[in-house]
């Protein structure tokens, strides 16, 4: 089997698991959770407090950038474990709908050895019910109208592909 092959066939069972429900990637711990003894995700009550005041944050007008210095400010370590954030882990948590509930796998497509969003490329598979939210849908769909209107180019950006 040559590089390309066994590519695929990774490829393609990633894609098998997204379908059947069976995948691990669903289970992928961000900041706000941990995982427990079975695999689960569940609530951290110290950084969930730091997502919802990041949510916040951005919807009373802070910026990235605002909401980053009072993370230092404040001594909150970011996700990587760095005493600063950068405007691109708030942008992303701000972004990422596990904190509903939610699981949107297969949110990029690899082209080769590049990673691209998947705007319509392919299926994506979005998972409900898995995990405790974090964020009220309110919540989530008002950041992200906000973010539509502080865009350069809202036309850029991927749109909900599923309704909350």
């Amino acid at each position: 089997m040559n590089v390309i092959q066994k590519s695929e066939a990774i490829k393609n069972g990633l894609r098998k698991g997204f379908q059947d429900g069976s995948s691990k990637m669903a289970k992928r711990k961000c900041y706000g959770y941990t995982i427990n003894s079975d695999g689960e995700l569940e609530i951290n009550p110290d950084e969930t407090k730091v997502v919802n005041w990041i949510f916040e944050r951005y919807l009373a007008g802070d910026s990235l950038g605002k909401i980053a210095a009072g993370l230092e400010k404040q001594g909150v370590f970011s996700p990587t474990g760095r005493s600063k954030w950068n405007r691109e882990a708030i942008d992303k948590l701000l972004s990422n709908e596990k904190y509903t509930g939610r699981v949107l796998l297969q949110k990029t497509v690899s082209t080769g050895a590049v990673q691209i969003e998947n705007n319509g490329l392919m299926e994506r598979y979005l998972y409900t019910g898995s995990h405790e939210a974090i964020i009220s849908d309110e919540i989530f769909m008002a950041v992200w109208q906000e973010k539509l209107k502080r865009a350069k180019n809202p036309e850029n950006m991927i749109g909900m592909s599923f309704t909350l």
